[in-house]
């Protein structure tokens, strides 16, 4: 975590912890002045008021950051050109998502499968963290192998997948195509188009992989992290899918995400960027971190993203 993200969750989990704390202090107040035992001074009727609004709206974000949010999932609609897809015969549709992290009870897990059918998407691209325990693998190979009969899928290793569940094959049965440092091409409405894809800390074979694609193709380029756009932009892939962030999965407004756990801190925290002529954007993802991380989110709503290339319209 970088020193800024740290010193950020520090100041929101202090100003939270202070509302409650005064918010205590003011209750054990009125409770001693009803038996006429006085520590504070009386009056200040509006702080109280102020206090305990604020503690009753903690609660009642909390609710919502855990009952409401997590199963309330956003589609973003997002649409880039390209001269690469002259020859296209439509519009060519991707649906990406990340970050499932699936525990041994689904939340989005059972529906994801029939909103991504009702897209009508020619590939679907998903950049890592399926599982979050070894009990979340059968929900989570579920709703893969449903994903792979609507449309081809294409899957990545993210850093759950790569590093805790090193020897569980994730994907095994499920239908999805897996990305270990390779490319993929495909013809879809009539023009050519490639799908590459490193795993959770492959970023070293990101050269050899693109340099291997025709220059004149479309690319979409598939990694976790959005670390490595820089790299990427430099060997000119046109669509960079990446997630890791969860948006923050805690945000605040007009602020944003917390925490990205990314090296870029909040500079690709979620959505849609430029660098030079490569496009990246960023999943929020479906599901929400694991081990002992709380299984909320706030002002991150889980979101697929529903990608049209097409033709420059000019």
């Amino acid at each position: 975590m970088r020193t800024e993200e740290l010193m950020g969750v520090l100041l929101f989990v202090g100003t939270v912890g202070a509302v409650y704390a005064v918010a205590g202090l003011l209750l054990c107040e009125a409770a001693l002045q009803r038996v006429r035992v006085r520590i504070l001074r009386p009056g200040l009727l509006w702080f109280r008021r102020i206090v305990f609004g604020l503690a009753l709206a903690g609660v009642f974000c909390i609710a919502y950051g855990r009952l409401i949010e997590p199963f309330w999932l956003e589609v973003t609609r997002v649409r880039l050109e390209s001269p690469k897809l002259e020859g296209a015969s439509r519009p060519i549709r991707i649906v990406h998502f990340s970050d499932l992290h699936s525990d041994p009870h689904p939340r989005l897990e059972e529906r994801l499968p029939d909103v991504v059918a009702a897209e009508k998407p020619d590939l679907i691209v998903f950049t890592g963290d399926a599982l979050n325990s070894p009990q979340g693998l059968p929900v989570a190979q579920r709703c893969f192998t449903r994903l792979a009969a609507v449309a081809p899928t294409f899957v990545v290793k993210g850093n759950w997948d790569a590093v805790n569940w090193r020897g569980m094959d994730i994907f095994k049965g499920t239908g999805v195509r897996e990305l270990n440092s390779e490319a993929v091409k495909l013809t879809v409405a009539g023009v050519d188009l490639w799908v590459a894809g490193i795993p959770y800390g492959g970023a070293a074979k990101i050269p050899q992989i693109l340099e291997a694609i025709p220059p004149q193709d479309f690319t979409v380029f598939l990694s976790h992290v959005p670390g490595e756009i820089y790299e990427v932009a430099r060997h000119k892939a046109d669509l960079y899918c990446a997630g890791h962030t969860h948006g923050g999965q805690v945000a605040l407004p007009f602020y944003g995400a917390l925490i990205t756990l990314s090296r870029f801190g909040k500079r690709f925290e979620a959505g849609l960027y430029r660098v030079e002529e490569t496009r990246l954007y960023v999943n929020r993802g479906v599901g929400m971190e694991g081990g002992c991380a709380p299984r909320v989110r706030f002002f991150a709503r889980p979101e697929l993203t529903v990608i049209d290339l097409v033709p420059p319209s000019g």
